[in-house]
């Protein structure tokens, strides 16, 4: 069982969202500011949609954390959906429904049709209210104070974005260390910040810009790859005895849950597949000045039978295009089953840079349990102390 559970809870255009973070220990230092700012940085990104103009995401919280810590009880927060104005007679929770918004075509490549299916809907809004991105608002405000937890112990996560369709970036994180990789990881995320793209290649970040703007002009979408990575991380976090033990499966577990997301891979997961064991493998050193051992390339990613080895942790992850087209594909009608156009929702071109976001929340909350689960403690002084110790 985790020892660190979080819920969301929450439509696209109801009235808010709502998140509860189970397990965080006590005293742990917590900021609004902090919060709010991932929550700001999930809505940048060249090629959103009109939505980010209309919400300015802010987390309330509700309870479990008393002047500026966390008091070890349930920490719950809610942000309001601004747009709640426009809907609150379409999405009221009690009354007869107007007939207005209705959706009875479903969009390829959404939950529409086998969520209608499933639950018995005959308006697929009741669907895609919930299966909207709209949701990970709130596993990025949770993931921000999972994150305050990680960085008082001098765990530190960032991300950026290496591929846009079609155009790539060479600057990946596997490569840390390596010449063409020039910037420190503790640097990376103020780059990455100051991208439209996210994309810490300025030759490249043109590039994708120019992309996304020809699928906007086109009425298209594209997706994408981004890179997760947290650094200064013990060696220890994990463990081989059970697959659902293993690092790596619950990380896999946790980016696949992140709506479009379609590929996870730790390392050089998929490259590494396609060379020889004496190319891939990464050999062992030891430094008897600082008493460690070390490698000289990445290419697991920081895991290696589902345990943290000491190197940087290198997730990628792969988001296909946006389902809601602006240039609707083919449909058929709930109902009569006639042939038609999907419906049109409000939407973006892309989403990759806002997803490499919300991968870091999410990264956060993963590596948060299994510091937990490792050093153990219902104070954040208790977990400090052990975890120092066994940093010796």
């Amino acid at each position: 069982m985790p020892k660190l559970r979080f819920f969301t809870a929450g439509e696209s255009h109801g009235q808010g969202l709502v998140g509860t973070l189970e397990g965080l220990p006590a005293n742990t230092i917590i900021s609004t500011d902090k919060i709010n700012h991932q929550l700001w940085r999930r809505q940048q990104g060249y090629g959103r949609g009109g939505r980010m103009k209309i919400e300015t995401d802010t987390a309330k919280i509700l309870t479990g954390v008393r002047h500026g810590k966390s008091l070890g009880s349930p920490i719950s927060l809610f942000i309001e959906n601004r747009d709640w104005k426009n809907w609150e007679k379409i999405m009221a929770v009690e009354g007869d429904n107007p007939g207005k918004k209705l959706v009875e075509v479903p969009r390829p490549g959404h939950a529409d049709l086998s969520g209608a299916i499933k639950y018995n809907q005959t308006d697929m809004r009741n669907i895609l209210e919930r299966a909207s991105a709209r949701e990970t608002t709130t596993r990025v405000a949770l993931g921000a104070i999972a994150r305050q937890f990680l960085d008082a112990l001098g765990i530190g996560i960032a991300s950026h974005v290496l591929q846009i369709a079609d155009v790539k970036s060479e600057k990946s994180l596997i490569r840390y260390g390596s010449p063409q990789w020039d910037i420190e990881l503790q640097e990376l995320n103020d780059r990455a910040d100051k991208s439209p793209v996210r994309c810490i290649d300025t030759q490249i970040e043109g590039e994708m810009i120019a992309l996304i703007e020809k699928a906007k002009q086109e009425r298209d979408t594209c997706g994408g790859i981004f890179e997760v990575v947290a650094y200064n991380l013990p060696i220890g976090l994990g463990s081989h005895v059970h697959w659902d033990r293993r690092l790596d499966a619950q990380i896999a577990a946790a980016m696949m849950g992140i709506q479009a997301m379609k590929g996870v891979e730790i390392g050089d997961g998929f490259g590494g597949a396609c060379r020889f064991g004496s190319q891939v493998h990464d050999e062992i050193y030891f430094d008897e000045a600082s008493n460690h051992f070390f490698r000289k390339q990445n290419n697991a990613g920081g895991l290696e039978g589902g345990i943290t080895n000491g190197m940087p942790l290198v997730v990628r992850v792969a988001m296909k295009p946006i389902a809601t087209l602006m240039r609707p594909l083919d449909s058929v009608e709930l109902i009569s089953k006639k042939p038609v156009k999907a419906h049109v929702e409000r939407s973006d071109v892309t989403a990759v840079p806002a997803a490499a976001v919300i991968g870091e929340a999410m990264l956060a909350l993963v590596l948060a349990d299994a510091v937990l689960d490792k050093f153990g403690g219902d104070s954040f002084e208790e977990i400090e102390q052990r975890y120092l110790e066994w940093g010796k």
